[in-house]
């Protein structure tokens, strides 16, 4: 029988584990006096304690200003969550129990030491870790609370950011809860400086950025200019987290940057059926939750949100093995011995003249949780034929009155796999509009979207359909534009590489690897790359071989 849930997420370590784990510390146990304070909830660098005599009482966040205990720590048990792993700020605060408390800590690296030196007690934590994470997020404990319109098109892009990322937040209405309005009053906030966000560690920001969250929260670390990695990913989609978490356990440094969030377009599939090993199916965002973990367990440095600006390409070689520089959008450089571009796509755009107005208002590129509750019991509209689109389809329809599929073939059968296509059949309130496209929007960015115009491409009649909320899944573009004047790509701009880079070599010693690009130590892989399969196991895959052609790479020196 499985153990219960309560006990995999706070479990206790036997004696002879504890003697096992305290090995891992360089630090001995520490006492604390009744009530005195181990950790404060937003603490950057955080380590995870092991009780070994005395208690050890867990606290979050209760609102803006109160503290309600999560639980209470007693010999053999240990406090932290996914954080702890790498040293982010830490989401809870602890204190010492009644009795005072005896215990020892772990640092991130000490941390990460454990959980793969000892592969019984790594089980133990890493499945505590990811479960009180999960709580935390189903709670809205620990992390940021948001201050605003709880439906407004800001309120949404901040939380559709900390959800992709894994990230637990709380969202208060500026108008109608007690505490949101008192500290918008006591603050003198302005409408246009909404929505506020509360950092766990109490700093305030109006109306921040995806990068000054990604700062105020931890998950865009510092990063050392003179550190040199042995490869640094740009993208953290299926196939660069893959990279990572195999490049990683092989032992070399290893560096994920990725502009927006973790998984990629994957990371917004609202399930995937058809990736083996689960039958169940699963949905994007939990693939991409654990192999994030996997790769915070291995010590991969994971920067999110840092845009790339460019990749500075080396002079034509002469044996020299110089490193590779990649340029950030803020002016930081980072130096790698190998870069992998797994910087996926771009989502694709339909040329509609007013389009920009509505995104966030209406118009979004995914289908998530938050998208599904704000149009809960409404009339949508989606447009696209692919797989992704057909998971959103079965995602949504349940949830709205009326759903229009806009598709500009005469059909799904030559896009979409046949089990999708079935049960899109079989949803009541699906109508499907073949060989149509949308053409026009009504509204404005202030009131939303209000309405949509379907022309038949046949027969040029349109027909103004009223409806609040649109989901765009047209595919995507390479996004390689960083690369330009560099690597080269084909004439859709994907990366190429192996032999179709043969006529200009990656180095004059050898051809480039399969993954390689026309620029040594340099390789592409997943939905950027040329040629690859549009899929997230051929993805994943890519991730896995690129590895060994790194290690190649750097021991040839080339």
């Amino acid at each position: 029988m499985a153990e219960p849930r309560d006990l995999q997420m706070f479990p206790a370590l036997s004696p002879a584990q504890v003697k096992i784990a305290a090995r891992f510390s360089a630090t001995p146990a520490q006492r604390f006096g009744a009530g005195q304070s181990i950790f404060s909830l937003g603490a950057r660098n955080a380590p995870a304690w092991l009780v070994v005599e005395g208690s050890l009482t867990v606290f979050s966040r209760a609102g803006l200003a109160g503290s309600a205990a999560i639980t209470t720590h007693g010999p053999g048990q240990f406090s932290g969550e996914i954080s702890q792993l790498a040293g982010r700020p830490a989401l809870a605060g602890g204190r010492a129990g009644p009795d005072g408390c005896l215990a020892i800590p772990f640092d991130a690296a000490e941390l990460r030491a454990l959980v793969i030196g000892s592969a019984e007690i790594g089980e133990i934590v890493m499945r505590a870790f990811i479960l009180r994470r999960v709580a935390l997020i189903d709670e809205g404990s620990g992390g940021p609370v948001l201050i605003g319109a709880p439906d407004g098109a800001e309120m949404v892009r901040l939380r559709g950011f900390l959800t992709r990322n894994g990230y637990p937040h709380v969202v208060l209405d500026a108008s109608l809860d007690t505490e949101g309005h008192a500290l918008v009053e006591h603050l003198g906030v302005q409408p246009s400086e909404l929505p506020l966000m509360v950092c766990p560690a109490g700093t305030v920001l109006r109306h921040p950025s995806e990068a000054e969250v990604g700062l105020c929260l931890g998950i865009a670390p510092a990063l050392a200019p003179d550190r040199l990695y042995d490869v640094a990913i740009v993208g953290a989609g299926p196939s660069g987290l893959a990279a990572a978490v195999y490049a990683a356990s092989e032992g070399l440094g290893v560096l994920v940057l990725d502009e927006r969030a973790v998984g990629g377009q994957a990371g917004a599939s609202a399930r995937i059926e058809n990736y083996l090993g689960f039958p169940a199916g699963i949905s994007g965002q939990a693939l991409a939750g654990r192999a994030f973990d996997q790769a915070l367990k291995f010590g991969v440095e994971i920067a999110v949100p840092l845009a790339i600006a460019r990749l500075d390409c080396p002079p034509a070689t002469s044996g020299t093995f110089a490193p590779l520089k990649l340029g950030l959008a803020d002016g930081r450089e980072i130096l790698a011995r190998t870069v992998v571009i797994a910087s996926g796509a771009r989502y694709r755009r339909p040329d509609i003249a007013n389009l920009a107005d509505f995104d966030g208002a209406g118009v979004s590129y995914w289908a998530s949780p938050i998208e599904a509750k704000l149009c809960e019991g409404e009339e949508i509209a989606l447009v696209g034929g692919g797989n992704s689109a057909g998971q959103a389809v079965a995602f949504l329809a349940p949830r709205v009155r009326r759903l229009h599929l806009v598709i500009r073939r005469d059909g799904l059968e030559a896009t979409m796999s046949r089990y999708l296509i079935d049960r899109i059949a079989a949803l009541p309130n699906v109508e499907l509009h073949a060989n149509c496209e949308i053409v026009e929007l009504d509204g404005d960015h202030a009131s939303g979207l209000t309405a949509a115009v379907i022309r038949n491409r046949l027969t040029g009649r349109d027909i103004r359909h009223p409806l609040r909320h649109l989901f765009l899944f047209i595919g995507a573009d390479p996004n390689a534009g960083w690369l330009e004047g560099c690597v080269d790509r084909d004439e859709h701009g994907f990366v190429l590489t192996g032999t179709a880079v043969q006529g200009r070599p990656a180095s004059p010693k050898r051809a480039a690897f399969p993954l390689e690009t026309s620029i040594p130590r340099v390789f592409a892989i997943g939905d950027v790359r040329s040629g690859s399969t549009k899929r997230i196991a051929a993805a994943v895959g890519e991730g896995a071989a690129v590895v060994a052609q790194i290690h190649a790479a750097l021991a040839d020196n080339a």
